[in-house]
């Protein structure tokens, strides 16, 4: 059978500065959300199918990874952390009373119907604030997303928030059959407003109703928006979807995040478990939200827990992809190179521990009779390498810093170096 070298469509290798990178920008994101009071959790990377099941409102079955065990249960690789913290939540905080945050980061998988470029294999990093439903745990999650991004050293972005009963108001109030439902909210995501409108005149929905549909492209900007969505609203449901959403600006404006935030009423989630508000963000340098996120009240009570529900997730490569094409930086740890040969070894290894136990990261190498300082050069700048300590003899020791390219001589001496 022929090796494969290669990886399947939709997964890659990371490695290097580019794992660096990622490492780094998942701790400074894991670290917002812990000053925020969340505690970490991992749950299985494969789960039996009903954690997923259609029910539930998370992908398509077509696009889940299905497999069995020794006993024939169905198992599949978890595409979505949601359903499978609701489902630990529910079993690990039964008695629970007060509000429970939980936080993670691992990777998810879909089996893409359509490749387009999509992972297959992708990492997220989210939180899930359960047990509470309040505009302050709304705008928490927000703020917390927010504050997260600005942490990386992204600066322009925004984090559009919508309100799934608005749609689901205006739906409600033009007498729609399931199908044609479900057929006008695939279009209004598809920003596809003359196909709704197209179906609401072959309903035969009232004027009102109509005009209503007809303002959703203009129901996205500043917190004013909201006024004219107050108007609009049809009935009670979609009325109170905007009276949150004027609440939850409220306590972001004492966050003193609103700068980052815009309205947009046409937004109905890409999950079908979401029941309250839903929001994204969005960045420059790549053509998909890079945050998504929102209410699901009513997905615990699927796994025997009946409590209210919120939660996001960042897509993780995606983020990174809008930062390097924005040209942002992100500290990492550097090596340093210690270079040695058999008659300075037993110094080396010393320098190294020493180096080491004071946090420094230390790689060593071996040189070779063939080896030149060209050689150690080139390997320390293809790996992200910060300086090379070339250890010359018992006596000398070769600095060589690879950034600025600067080159001396240290002379040890006992008990030091000048």
């Amino acid at each position: 059978m022929e090796q494969k070298l290669h990886t399947p469509e939709g997964v890659r290798d990371i490695c290097h500065m580019e794992c660096k990178r990622k490492l780094a920008v998942s701790k400074k994101l894991q670290d917002t959300l812990h000053l925020y009071g969340y505690q970490d959790i991992q749950t299985p990377t494969f789960e039996f199918f009903d954690v997923f099941r259609k029910e539930i409102g998370t992908i398509s079955t077509r696009e889940l990874y299905k497999f069995f065990d020794k006993e024939g249960n169905t198992l599949v690789l978890r595409p979505d952390f949601t359903p499978s913290i609701a489902r630990a939540a529910a079993t690990l905080f039964t008695d629970e009373e007060f509000p429970v945050r939980l936080c993670y980061a691992g990777n998810t998988f879909i089996n893409h119907s359509s490749y387009k470029g999509h992972l297959k294999e992708s990492t997220q990093l989210g939180a899930e604030l359960i047990g509470e439903d309040s505009p302050e745990a709304d705008a928490e999650m927000v703020a917390m997303v927010i504050d997260g991004l600005r942490s990386v050293g992204l600066e322009k972005f925004q984090v559009n928030i919508g309100h799934v009963d608005f749609i689901h108001g205006l739906a409600e109030s033009a007498g729609l059959s399931p199908e044609s439902t479900e057929q006008v909210y695939t279009l209004i995501a598809n920003r596809n407003y003359f196909g709704v409108e197209e179906v609401l005149l072959e309903e035969k929905a009232a004027p009102d109703v109509l005009e209503a549909f007809r303002l959703l492209p203009d129901l996205l900007g500043d917190v004013e928006i909201l006024d004219i969505a107050r108007e609009a609203a049809p009935n009670d449901p979609a009325r109170q979807a905007v009276a949150r959403l004027e609440a939850i600006h409220k306590i972001l404006k004492v966050y003193g995040v609103e700068d980052f935030v815009t309205y947009d009423l046409s937004m109905s989630g890409s999950y079908g478990y979401y029941s309250g508000i839903i929001f994204r963000a969005y960045t420059y340098g790549t053509g998909d939200a890079v945050v998504r996120g929102g209410r699901y009240d009513h997905m615990l009570e699927k796994f025997g827990k009946n409590t209210p529900s919120i939660g996001f997730g960042i897509l993780l490569d995606d983020l990174l992809g809008a930062m390097s094409r924005q040209k942002i930086q992100i500290a990492t740890a550097s090596n340093n190179l210690i270079v040695y040969d058999g008659k300075t070894q037993k110094w080396a290894l010393s320098l190294a521990k020493d180096f080491r136990s004071k946090g420094k990261c230390i790689e060593l190498l071996k040189r070779k009779e063939t080896d030149t300082k060209e050689d150690f050069v080139e390997y320390g700048k293809r790996t992200q390498a910060f300086c090379i300590l070339e250890l010359k003899d018992e006596d000398n020791i070769r600095m060589i810093n690879l950034y600025s390219g600067q080159e001396r001589t240290l002379h040890v001496k006992k008990g030091g170096v000048e």
